[in-house]
C-alpha cells in the first residue's frame, strides 16, 4: 500500500545511527498494524462523515506529521513548475483517488473486504508493467502469479455463487483504488527520476498537493457535519497521523535499511490484520471464501514479485 512518490534509482535518506532507532523487524510489524487496521478505521470515520471529508482529514493530518519531520531535519520543499507538475498527478494517482475510492467503498462493503482488494495492487502493477515498462519482461512463474491471483480475486468475491450477497458498485471502487497505486508508481518512475530531492521532500509535497486537491473538491460534495462525532474524528486523526503520516516515515527508513524487496513484503501482512481488526473488532462477517482467496491472492502478488536473476557472462 505504498502511497508516496520514490523515484527510482535513490534510496531513502540515510538513517540515523543504529542506537537511535528500533529494531527494523519492530518498525516492519508496527508499518503491517498501522496499514492493517487503516480499513477498520475509514469504517469507523465514514460511519459519521463523508467519504471525501475522511480523505480531506487522513490528508491533512498525514500532512501535517511531515511538515513536522521536515521541520526537524530542514528540509526544504522541490523546485521547479515541472516537479511539482508531476507530484500534481502523483498526489492525484496515489492519494487523492485511491484514498477517497477506499473511502466510498467501504460505505457499503466490509472492512475485511476493501484490505484484501488492496492487496491486489501487485497483480495490476504485473499486468500494467507487461504494458507500460518495456525492460519489466514477464517470466512464466510471474504470469503464472497473475492468473492465480485474480483466481484468489474471484474466489473472495464467490463468483461460483454469482456475487451473491456482494455489493458490486463498493468491491469495484476498492478495486479501483488498488488500480490507481500501480498506474500511479508507473508515472512517477516514467516522470520523477532522478530530480535530486529527498523522498521526504518529494513526499511532503505530494501530500501537501492532495490535501489541496480534497480542500478544492470537499465543499463541492458534501456540507458541513451537524454536529461533531468524537470517536470517528479520532479515527480520522489515527488514519492520517499514524496510516499516512508516520505509516510514510517508517516504509521509507525500512527502505534504506533493509532494501525495497523485504520492505514492500509488508504488503503481505495488510490484508490479514484488515480481516482480523474488521472481525474482532466490528464484527464482521467472515466466510471460508474470504481467507481462502485472500491466501490465494497474496500467493499470486508474491509471485508475480519474482524476477529472473541476471545471467553470467562467460569470461574467456
Amino acid at each position: 500500500m505504498s502511497t508516496v512518490t520514490t523515484p527510482p534509482g535513490r534510496l531513502a535518506d540515510a538513517p540515523p545511527a543504529p542506537g537511535r532507532r528500533l529494531d527494523w523487524r519492530l518498525r516492519f510489524a508496527a508499518l503491517s498494524l498501522i496499514w492493517g487496521f487503516s480499513f477498520l478505521l475509514i469504517k469507523v470515520g465514514t460511519g459519521a462523515y463523508a467519504p471525501f471529508q475522511v480523505t480531506l482529514g487522513r490528508l491533512l493530518f498525514g500532512t501535517a506529521v511531515l511538515a513536522a519531520a521536515m521541520a526537524v531535519r530542514r528540509e526544504r520543499l522541490p523546485r521547479g513548475i515541472r516537479v511539482w507538475g508531476h507530484l500534481a498527478v502523483a498526489a492525484f494517482l496515489l492519494n487523492a483517488l485511491p484514498f477517497s475510492l477506499f473511502a466510498y467503498a467501504e460505505l457499503t462493503i466490509p472492512s475485511t473486504l476493501a484490505g484484501i482488494c488492496n492487496a491486489t495492487s501487485p497483480l495490476w502493477g504485473m499486468a500494467l508493467s507487461l504494458i507500460a515498462l518495456s525492460e519489466d519482461r514477464p517470466t512464466r512463474v510471474r504470469v503464472a502469479g497473475l492468473g492465480l491471483g485474480f483466481l484468489g480475486v474471484l474466489t473472495v468475491l464467490g463468483a461460483w455463487q454469482g456475487f451473491h450477497g456482494l455489493d458490486a458498485t463498493g468491491t469495484a471502487l476498492a478495486l479501483l483504488g488498488s488500480l490507481s497505486y500501480p498506474i500511479g508508481w508507473i508515472y512517477v518512475r516514467r516522470t520523477l527520476a532522478g530530480t535530486g530531492d529527498s523522498h521526504l521532500s518529494m513526499t511532503g509535497a505530494q501530500l501537501l498537493l492532495a490535501t489541496v486537491q480534497l480542500a478544492v473538491v470537499t465543499p463541492l460534495f458534501t456540507t458541513l457535519p451537524t454536529r461533531v462525532s468524537v470517536g470517528p474524528l479520532l479515527a480520522i486523526a489515527a488514519l492520517g497521523a499514524l496510516g499516512t503520516g508516520l505509516a510514510v516515515l517508517l516504509q521509507y527508513g525500512l527502505v534504506a535499511e533493509v532494501g525495497p524487496t523485504t520492505a514492500q513484503m509488508v504488503t503481505y501482512f495488510i490484508p490479514v490484520i484488515a480481516t482480523a481488526a474488521g472481525v474482532a473488532l466490528l464484527g464482521e462477517a467472515l466466510t471460508w471464501s474470504t481467507p481462502v482467496g485472500a491466501v490465494i491472492v497474496l500467493t499470486g502478488a508474491a509471485l508475480t514479485q519474482i524476477r529472473p536473476k541476471p545471467r553470467r557472462t562467460s569470461r574467456r
